[in-house]
């Protein structure tokens, strides 16, 4: 696949802000990793800000696509894919690469909930329970929205764990947590 150059420094940018940080890359790396000048930079992103929003919007496609597609090749039925979503976590948390949730990371390094960075990262997890919540209403949970949120915590909980220390297994134990949740939705 030949990249054109915006893609081109979009993809360094995204190496880069998600192994180094957003802060601690500068524009002067992204330039030299995507072997070209500012100017090109700019010509396509008109700030940092700009490329950092655009790496979070591709970042939330190109995950949501594949973490969708992973679930569905698991599992068949609502309550399976709700309980797939913990293994295509515990495998993505397992990859040597895992530098922790690019949302959560970018929310904590940009904390003002006014800002755009802050924004497009909350927009990711609020898509995420809308996805958790459309299965939950398929199982047939009394509050679907209850139990998507609770199923986020755990696996938001899972991922900043794993972070903080690798090989924890917390996926493992947020799905054993989520068994009970699940089961216990369905009781009036």
């Amino acid at each position: 696949m030949v990249l054109n150059l915006k893609e081109k420094i979009l993809l360094a940018a995204t190496d880069l802000f998600y192994s180094q940080g957003i802060r601690a890359t500068g524009v002067d790396a992204i330039v030299k990793s995507a072997n070209t000048t500012k100017m090109s930079l700019y010509k396509y992103f008109s700030s940092k800000d700009e490329l950092i929003i655009a790496f979070l919007r591709k970042r939330d496609k190109d995950f949501c696509e594949w973490f969708i597609e992973q679930v569905n090749s698991k599992a068949d039925t609502p309550k399976a894919k709700l309980l797939a979503i913990f293994d295509v976590i515990g495998e993505w948390l397992a990859i040597p690469e895992f530098r922790g949730c690019a949302f959560i990371n970018a929310a904590a390094e940009f904390p003002l909930e006014g800002n755009p960075v802050h924004q497009v990262s909350a927009e990711f997890y609020d898509n995420f329970r809308c996805y958790m919540t459309d299965l939950a209403k398929e199982y047939g949970a009394k509050s679907p929205e209850v139990l998507a949120l609770q199923l986020s915590l755990l696996i938001e909980g899972a991922i900043v764990s794993e972070q903080m220390k690798r090989h924890s297994d917390a996926a493992l134990y947020a799905k054993q947590a989520a068994i009970i949740l699940i089961e216990q939705s369905l009781i009036p």
